[in-house]
């Protein structure tokens, strides 16, 4: 079949098109505008695949975007594309408004007036794919159970009220033009190949280079943390085995305090990379500073995933200790070619 995949060079997308083009038969076509948080080397071991395409277009450019499809004629589109940091959403919100809004309902309409064209046998085959955040439900105290696919939507921030639109954008256009639509929601992930404002990246950067490691308030906030890998691995059961309509939750069932998840990354690279004679530390947790909180943080996300690994037969394969090594690893290998240092705050 052929997908075409919005956002692809992004952490989530590029992942997603590496495990496409290694593990399937299908082709890919790459539909991503370049931002600050696009890598292209993150495709660079399947570039020169076949199989494999890439075209730099804006999903807000309705003409554009329409001859692309057009001229792909693609039986799956899986929609990544999107502004995705919370401090950035509260800085300034206007582009995840024009991103994750505006270019949600331009890539629908144009998908729309596509799938009105398609033959019945095309049609049955075709499917639009819309993936999401946990942060669309709000938080959780201590107490409560994780977030299902029947959990109210509680956006705190514009970031996740810009997520929790598109998911009622995708959803209206199935309910009133009969779209074959899924949507994931997924929780916190992590891996190779992630911006380097993200908490897990940031902290290893920072740590590697002597740097402070900022963490918010007390650091108590809780995520569920998922592996890249594993993730686009459910990505593409939904697509392939999901039920038309329905939206599917992705965890990890890896609940963690943040400040859990910096003391085992510092406590990772003390192994790895211990602290040389030319720092002015000897353990990496030194470089621990709690500053003032971000406004409207979330306190606590978590995820019951029971749907998908009922339905589709997924469960992570990653727990929280193989993946952060990994990642650690990975980024170890990596750093001072193509990943930059960041003073940004977790």
């Amino acid at each position: 079949m052929r997908f075409l995949i919005t956002g692809g060079a992004g952490f989530i997308g590029s992942a997603l098109i590496r495990y496409l083009i290694d593990h399937t038969a299908h082709q890919v076509l790459n539909v991503d505008c370049l931002t600050y948080a696009s890598n292209l080397k993150a495709l660079s071991t399947v570039e020169k695949n076949e199989r494999y395409y890439f075209e730099k277009l804006n999903i807000v450019d309705a003409p554009a975007m329409n001859a692309c499809i057009q001229h792909y004629k693609p039986d799956i589109v899986m929609h990544l594309a999107a502004e995705s940091h919370v401090d950035r959403s509260i800085n300034s919100s206007f582009p995840f408004i024009e991103t994750n809004v505006i270019g949600t309902y331009t890539l629908l309409e144009v998908v729309r007036h596509y799938f009105s064209g398609l033959s019945q046998e095309k049609q049955a085959q075709f499917r639009f794919h819309h993936i999401s955040t946990d942060e669309v439900y709000g938080d959780l105290e201590l107490t409560d159970p994780p977030f299902t696919e029947e959990t109210a939507y509680a956006p705190s921030s514009p970031y996740s009220a810009s997520k929790a639109s598109s998911d009622h954008l995708v959803k209206a256009w199935h309910k009133t033009y009969g779209l074959p639509v899924m949507i994931t929601n997924c929780s916190n992930n992590y891996g190779p190949y992630q911006h380097s404002e993200k908490l897990i990246p940031l902290m290893i950067s920072n740590a590697l280079a002597g740097k402070c490691l900022p963490v918010y308030g007390s650091g108590q906030q809780i995520r569920d943390w998922l592996f890249v890998d594993d993730h686009v691995r459910a990505l593409y059961k939904v697509v392939v085995n999901g039920r038309i309509g329905q939206t599917y939750n992705i965890g990890g069932y890896c609940e963690k305090q943040n400040i859990e998840v910096v003391n085992t990354i510092c406590d990772l690279l003390q192994i790895i990379r211990p602290p040389s004679k030319k720092h002015t530390f000897s353990c990496y947790r030194d470089l621990i500073a709690f500053v003032q909180d971000r406004p409207g943080h979330d306190q606590r996300y978590a995820i019951n995933a029971t749907k998908i690994s009922n339905e589709l037969d997924w469960r992570p394969q990653e727990n929280f200790e193989s993946g952060l090594r990994k990642t650690v690893e990975w980024y170890l290998n990596e750093v001072g070619t193509t990943h930059q240092y960041s003073n940004e705050r977790a």
